[in-house]
C-alpha cells in the first residue's frame, strides 16, 4: 500500500482504497486507526526477518518431507517404515519370434576405438 492509496486520515479513523482480488475493482473502506494499524503491521516484518513459510519444512517443495514428519508425529507408537516396492524388470520382446529377450550389456556404438 503506498500513500497514494489513504484517501483520508483524522485522529479516530483512516479510509483508503485497495483491489478486491476477485473482483478486481478498487473499493475503498474506512477502519478505525488501530484496526487500520495492526492489518499493516500484520504484512510488515522487522528488519533482517524472512517470512517462516519461504523456508524449512513449510516451503512450497517439502509437501512429501512434511507428509511424512506429520505421519511420525501422529503415529508414533505403531509406525512402521513401509516396506520398499521391487520394481519388476523391463521385459524386452524379440521383434522377429516374439519372445523375451536377455540383455547381456550394452555397449555404445559411436564411443568404440576404431
Amino acid at each position: 500500500m503506498s500513500d497514494n492509496d489513504i484517501v483520508h486520515y483524522d485522529e479516530n479513523t483512516v479510509t483508503f482504497k485497495y483491489q478486491e482480488s476477485k473482483t478486481k475493482q478498487t473499493v475503498t473502506r474506512t477502519l478505525p486507526v488501530l484496526k487500520f494499524l495492526w492489518l499493516i503491521l500484520q504484512h510488515v516484518l522487522p528488519k533482517g526477518l524472512q517470512r517462516v513459510r519461504d523456508c524449512g519444512y513449510l516451503r512450497g517443495n517439502a509437501s512429501k518431507l512434511r507428509q511424512r514428519i506429520q505421519i511420525l508425529l501422529i503415529n508414533t507408537k505403531n509406525w512402521k517404515k513401509p516396506k520398499k516396492k521391487d520394481k519388476p524388470k523391463a521385459i524386452r520382446i524379440c521383434p522377429c519370434c516374439q519372445h523375451p529377450m536377455h540383455c547381456e550389456g550394452v555397449i555404445n556404438f559411436f564411443s568404440r576405438p576404431s
